[in-house]
């Protein structure tokens, strides 16, 4: 639902070329996507170190930086107070991370000793897989379906 909603609201605004801002003739500029998640925490080295030795990402000083495939979408999305999706952790943010695998990434995340949530979801839009980060910040592990 989510994605053919994203996929239509692209689509009306790449088709409507005239958009103006606040009621004046000045063009409104739009938004292109997510540029980056940003975190604080306690101990940034040894977040960092987590996020470069269980998650196998490559992760410089200055943060990872990924390369989307053409035509990839990211998502925003506000959810209410008392929402479950964020159960497990009191961040008051979830990430989600396009994986080739979400099973497969949780196995091998459970052997490195990650927090791997016993709560697996399997739709329309793919497989989601999750796990706490050690600050506690809920990563959503996404694989699309085919």
């Amino acid at each position: 639902m989510i994605f053919e909603y994203l996929r239509s609201v692209i689509a009306i605004t790449d088709a409507v070329s005239n958009r103006y801002c606040c009621d004046t003739l000045a063009p409104m500029a739009k938004v292109l996507g997510i540029g980056g998640v940003f975190v604080k925490s306690r101990d940034p080295d040894r977040l960092r170190a987590w996020y470069r030795d269980v998650l196998g990402m490559e992760v410089e000083s200055w943060g990872v930086m990924f390369a989307n495939e053409a035509g990839s979408i990211g998502t925003w999305n506000a959810f209410a107070l008392d929402t479950p999706q964020f159960d497990a952790s009191d961040r008051e943010f979830m990430i989600n991370l396009r994986v080739d695998d979400a099973d497969d990434m949780a196995t091998q995340l459970r052997a490195r000793g990650a927090n791997v949530l016993d709560r697996r979801t399997k739709d329309a839009y793919g497989t989601f897989c999750y796990v706490l980060d050690p600050d506690g910040t809920l990563l959503e592990l996404w694989s699309a379906a085919p």
